[in-house]
């Protein structure tokens, strides 16, 4: 350990005690009892954190090539969230995916572990709830009182969200085994009328007080999208060529697809090969537990088969949780705890839990979440005792480095031949590549409001709107209920360049292999490749692609 390490570690254990929600989807260990406070004092207190670790970060000298990195990686991370601090991102934040009420949420939903969930300390988080909504609602009047409100649709969606929140927490209250004298769970339900109460009325205060002084108005423009790709991506961009290439990558990817098409329905149009896919028995499931199994026996089959041929994956790895959330939070995965008391988890939303759920598109996805993807990187970082406990457990922080990695590990499957039945391989293209080329065009063309070019056969001239937006998605994601149509527009629209983290990662990922290989010639080994690629462990995407280009 050196100097740099032990500022690393001291800053992460001073970190999860300021924002206890996000240490939780970190995987960080020893603040399960507790909830982010939202306020303005807590969001001053992250901030002067970050100051007075930079100013530490200054003053010690790296004695290594590894201290240089986590220098590196440490000062671009602090600096950024100052920047969100000055800009005001982050006193009066609501938004779609991952804003403090999604936070609150997660945070209790990732103690809900069965028969070894942690009672006691679901109850001290949703008897901290009420307070947690409380100092949101203050950071909210107080940017309110300086004119900055969300926009209308994401104030809506977190009043709904609140109001769904409610019957979870009296389903996991229910669950709860009696103790003696049953003190325990009358505690539990308790705690939880109170959360509920709190939700409730949160929710009046944002349809009520804050809705109505909302913008209608969406974009955020060039500074502030700027802004979302340092955070996300840990890069800077042309914008307007960004856009240029998500719309080449878009079509390059359709070419694909309709040559994937007619190996399944050879001269049908991609709409009717995917109609025909989509009912198919040999790919559909009835009901979500089993959904759930098929894809927990679709990850463990991965690991068997990438394990000592591939990959090394250690023993901790060779379990993934797959789990189905108790509301709609989209497909996401959790690395494992630092302690390894919480496995990796992949939760994944279904609709109708009684009703078929389709498969074809599954396995791209599984791949991205599970192994290679986020399990085995993230995974592989937590357990990396070469690396500072920063390093180890900052992964969240860096979405263009690990979503970048996810959509790669769908490809890389592709080429190792684990799309042998042409249906999963369109299901790979349509679900994972398409979609994402997609949010480049739409997430980039929404904030800028810029101009649909001419040969793209959409609203040729025309400018962005989200009413175009979710006719463009609906184009790009197949029968999917409208509901989640909307949900991806409300969730670019309120986190500016998030979405195009995957599609702008992978490509650097790409970048950076092919240059290893041309670099190394017949000497070039894609396993040696990842394995001192992921112990790098996580950082911006400028960080990642100077550190792949050394010798």
């Amino acid at each position: 350990m050196t100097a740099l390490d032990d500022l690393a570690d001291r800053y992460m254990d001073e970190f999860a005690a300021l924002d206890p929600c996000q240490a939780a989807m970190m995987g960080i260990a020893g603040q399960d009892s507790r909830l982010t406070d939202y306020g303005p004092d807590g969001v001053a207190a992250r901030a002067d954190l970050a100051r007075a670790t930079l100013a530490r970060l200054d003053a010690t000298p790296a004695a290594s090539g590894p201290d240089r990195v986590t220098a590196a990686v440490m000062r671009e991370r602090l600096e950024t969230e100052l920047a969100l601090h000055e800009a005001h991102v982050l006193d009066g934040s609501l938004e779609t995916i991952d804003g403090p009420v999604q936070r609150v949420r997660t945070s209790i939903e990732l103690l809900d572990q069965g028969k070894d969930t942690d009672w006691d300390a679901v109850g001290s988080r949703l008897a901290a709830l009420p307070g947690t909504l409380e100092g949101l609602r203050t950071s909210l009047d107080l940017a309110r009182r300086d004119g900055r409100v969300a926009a209308r649709r994401q104030v809506a969606r977190n009043a709904r969200e609140c109001l769904d929140t409610p019957a979870y927490l009296a389903d996991l209250a229910g669950r709860c085994p009696a103790g003696p004298g049953e003190a325990p769970r009358v505690r539990l339900d308790a705690a939880v009328q109170a959360a509920s109460q709190a939700l409730v009325e949160f929710a009046a205060f944002l349809t009520g007080e804050l809705g109505p002084g909302a913008p209608d108005r969406d974009p955020l423009g060039a500074d502030r999208y700027l802004l979302g790709v340092r955070d996300f991506l840990g890069t800077t961009l042309d914008l307007e060529d960004t856009y240029a290439w998500g719309w080449e990558e878009l079509a390059r990817i359709r070419a694909e697809m309709d040559q994937a098409g007619e190996q399944i329905l050879p001269g049908e149009p991609p709409e009717a090969v995917r109609a025909a896919l989509d009912a198919d028995p040999a790919y559909r499931i009835t009901g979500a537990e089993a959904f759930r199994a098929w894809i927990q026996e679709l990850a463990d089959q991965a690991i068997d088969d990438l394990d000592g041929v591939h990959f090394d994956i250690p023993g901790p790895l060779r379990r993934i949780d797959c789990r189905i959330p108790p509301t709609e939070s989209g497909i996401y995965y959790l690395a494992p705890a630092e302690d390894l008391s919480r496995p990796g988890t992949v939760w994944w939303t279904v609709g109708d839990p009684g009703a078929d759920i389709v498969t074809w598109s599954v396995p791209g996805i599984m791949f991205h979440e599970g192994v290679p993807g986020h399990h085995l990187q993230l995974g592989l970082t937590v357990l990396n005792t070469g690396l500072n406990r920063y390093q180890r457990l900052a992964g969240e922080l860096y979405p263009g480095y690990c979503e970048g990695w996810g959509l790669y590990a769908e490809r890389l499957m592709d080429e190792l031949g684990y799309y042998r039945d042409p249906a999963y391989k369109l299901g790979m293209l349509a679900g994972g590549q398409q979609f994402r080329a997609a949010r480049v065009v739409l997430d980039i063309g929404l904030h800028l409001e810029l101009q649909i070019p001419a040969g793209t056969g959409f609203h040729e001239g025309e400018r962005w709107t989200p009413e175009l937006g979710f006719e463009f998605l609906r184009a790009h994601t197949g029968p999917e209920p409208d509901a989640m149509v909307a949900f991806e527009i409300d969730r670019y629209l309120g986190r500016p360049a998030q979405a195009i983290a995957y599609k702008l990662g992978e490509k650097v990922w790409l970048e950076a292999r092919e240059a290893a290989r041309r670099r190394e010639g017949a000497a070039f080994d894609l396993k040696a490749f990842h394995h001192r690629a992921l112990d790098l462990g996580p950082m911006g995407l400028d960080l990642l692609r100077a550190e792949l280009a050394r010798p």
